[in-house]
């Protein structure tokens, strides 16, 4: 029992540092690169709008939006959204995340297979996420059956997150093969740029990672409490 204890701490330990090392090498690539400007200068705002236009986009806006580290692709509106710093900043870092955001803008041009995928996921994900907390917790007062309903919503939000990696790893592909073709970095910026988009699709390797931590950590606790009775 003392090792079945230690094993689950020893988990959620895991767990936590996955999550907060992933966030601390995307905070501090973007703390880095956002410093070191780019030679040719362009604002992520004029780099999304550059890479709009020359993929036959202009009808996809691109607005700004507060929040840190809050830039995404709203395919129902058709928008580019950049947080504030990203939208006026000239930085490697500012100039990498908008060209990333229009990966996903041409994902949607190009009906990208991965990401109506997830698409259709959105809906069944968002009532998982609220459901499945919802059925641990009553089980573990309750009837303990109902954490297998929360292990099983936590399995679709495991596969969200699975469908989610190919489209973020696709972007960050797309979003350098731009970046090479219109120069909008340099050959010494280049490595920064790639630095950048690795971080931030790293982050998602972390989410499945986590996640299946925990579907693991719910089952063993589910085991555990059987043996007991």
């Amino acid at each position: 029992m003392v090792e079945g204890s230690i094993l689950l701490i020893g988990l959620a330990l895991i767990s936590i540092a996955i999550t907060c090392g992933a966030q601390i090498y995307i905070k501090s690539s973007y703390a880095e690169y956002s410093k070191v400007n780019t030679e040719k200068g362009l604002t992520g705002e004029e780099t999304a709008r550059l890479i709009l236009d020359k993929n036959g986009l202009k009808n996809v806006k691109v607005e700004k939006v507060s929040g840190y580290l809050s830039d995404h692709y709203d395919p129902s509106s058709k928008c580019v959204r950049l947080s504030e710093s990203n939208y006026n900043g000239i930085g490697i870092a500012n100039v990498s995340v908008a060209a990333h955001e229009c990966g996903h803008a041409i994902q949607d041009k190009e009906d990208y297979s991965f990401m109506r995928l997830r698409a259709s996921l959105v809906p069944i994900v968002n009532l998982s996420s609220k459901a499945g907390y919802v059925a641990i917790l009553l089980g573990c007062i309750f009837s303990f059956v109902l954490v297998w309903i929360g292990i099983i919503c936590e399995a679709m939000i495991l596969l969200f997150q699975i469908v989610t990696l190919p489209v973020e790893f696709d972007a960050s592909k797309r979003a350098l093969t731009k970046i090479k073709e219109y120069k909008l970095l340099d050959e010494k910026e280049l490595n920064g740029g790639k630095t950048m988009l690795t971080a931030a699709a790293l982050t998602y390797v972390a989410s499945v990672a986590t996640t299946l931590i925990e579907i693991f950590r719910l089952v063993l606790i589910y085991g555990r409490r059987n043996d007991r009775d």
